[in-house]
């Protein structure tokens, strides 16, 4: 039988799944230039897959446009390649479009440059269920829990360093089933794409042996949530670390604790686009070992933003190992929006000049829709996301509530787990 090669292109949509259109490998050359063509309402596939609503109907058009330094090329014995690309929207004039998730993080990074001078230096620590394991008694972070696994995890690594994604670790988590999966930092943008090819190719990986993995919030309104926490710090035009300052209160620099003060200041309102689901809200609940306030802490895993530890007596190297955690985050959002809110966050408190409040921390919303309530009263948001795309966001997660409307608690969890 003979086969011809398709390449796919995507991007994490508002909904953080990875959706775009295909075409001919050998018209690689000429789609790198062009694109492929998507109605603007594209964008507004929900979390279910269903149309719930657009604020565009049926006109206009836009492009997808691969972005060649994404290349994933992986083969795998007996199966089709994944060969797939990144992507930007752009405008009919080739402009970058304003509802484009990953141009609303280049507009951050770019802010962050202009304002400050640094780069953003994150990655992503992805939690997940995979069904190829048995049915056993939970074995949390044992090595018997990785041996069941089988050759998944091996597998994975070996995909995303062959598709350019650097492997940091791979782990049995703590629920039955339940994995982790983390990459090096990688620069600004890139941290983004890492994320999602890395969502992709540990889908890609299950398939291929037969089961799946679900990267859902929580399986189950009391079980164990998986989460996704982003680690960052900053370099500045030399490539040194700014964020560490031995002399300083949790060894915090003044501009690393303006910026972690700013993003407490917003977490309330930036829930809305880090823990975009409902079921989101069932695993931010307290002794879940998840954040239920925005608060701040040295190597505190149940805090919203957690001050990573160091190691060793080279003060330089305590510096480039110095980090942030933000655990108020999971696999329902788009990496490219969840990066962007917090850095925009970030420069609100370098520019207002905020200090960490470590007694004055408010609770975070406690569903999705009182989150969503934050983000609509927060100036703040219409300058970071555009009138547009704020007003068009509100407008697609209340259509996402209603449409799981009447639903259980179970239900709901089941429905996110069966997409996710």
């Amino acid at each position: 039988m003979e086969r011809e090669q398709i390449v796919f292109v995507g991007t994490s949509d508002l909904s953080g799944h990875f959706r775009g259109k295909s075409f001919p490998a050998a018209d690689l050359s000429a789609r790198l230039r062009r694109g492929v063509g998507l109605a603007p309402t594209n964008i507004f596939l929900s979390a279910f897959g269903n149309i719930q609503m657009t604020t565009f109907g049926t006109s206009g058009e836009v492009f997808l446009i691969p972005d060649a330094s994404t290349r994933v090329f992986v083969p795998f014995d007996g199966s089709a390649t994944e060969y797939f690309y990144l992507g930007d929207i752009v405008t009919l004039d080739g402009a970058p479009w304003d509802f484009c998730p990953r141009q609303v993080l280049r507009r951050a990074l770019h802010r962050l440059e202009q304002d400050t001078g640094l780069r953003l230096l994150a990655t992503f620590e992805q939690e997940f269920t995979y069904s190829g394991v048995a049915a056993h008694p939970p074995q949390p972070y044992e090595l018997d829990g990785y041996r069941r696994q089988g050759l998944f995890g091996e597998a994975l690594l070996a995909a995303m360093r062959q598709a350019g994604v650097i492997p940091d670790s791979f782990l049995c988590e703590y629920a039955p089933r339940q994995f982790e999966v983390t990459t090096a930092p990688a620069i600004g943008l890139r941290a983004a794409d890492d994320a999602v090819i890395t969502r992709e190719l540990a889908q890609a990986v299950a398939f291929r042996f037969g089961h799946r993995v679900s990267l859902a919030p929580i399986p189950e309104p009391n079980g164990t949530g998986n989460g996704t926490h982003i680690h960052w710090s900053f370099r500045d035009r030399s490539d040194q670390p700014v964020l560490y300052d031995a002399q300083r209160q949790w060894q915090l620099s003044q501009l690393g604790n303006q910026f972690i003060a700013g993003i407490a200041h917003h977490m309330p309102a930036l829930c809305a686009l880090t823990a975009p689901s409902l079921a989101s809200y069932y695993r931010l609940r307290p002794n879940r070992w998840a954040p239920t306030r925005a608060d701040v802490a040295p190597l505190d895993r149940g805090a919203a933003l957690r001050i990573c530890p160091v190691t060793g007596d080279d003060p330089l190297q305590r510096a480039r190992q110095f980090n942030i955690e933000y655990r108020v985050a999971d696999a329902t959002a788009s990496p490219y929006l969840t990066l962007a809110i917090l850095v925009q966050a970030g420069l609100d408190g370098v520019r207002h000049q905020r200090q960490i409040e470590p007694t004055a921390a408010p609770a975070l919303p406690d569903s999705l829709g009182a989150a969503l309530e934050c983000l609509e009263a927060s100036e703040a948001a219409v300058e970071w996301l555009g009138a547009d795309l704020l007003a068009a966001y509100l407008q697609f997660k209340r259509a996402e509530i209603q449409g799981l409307d009447n639903l259980s608690e179970t239900e709901i969890c089941r429905r996110y787990a069966e997409v996710y």
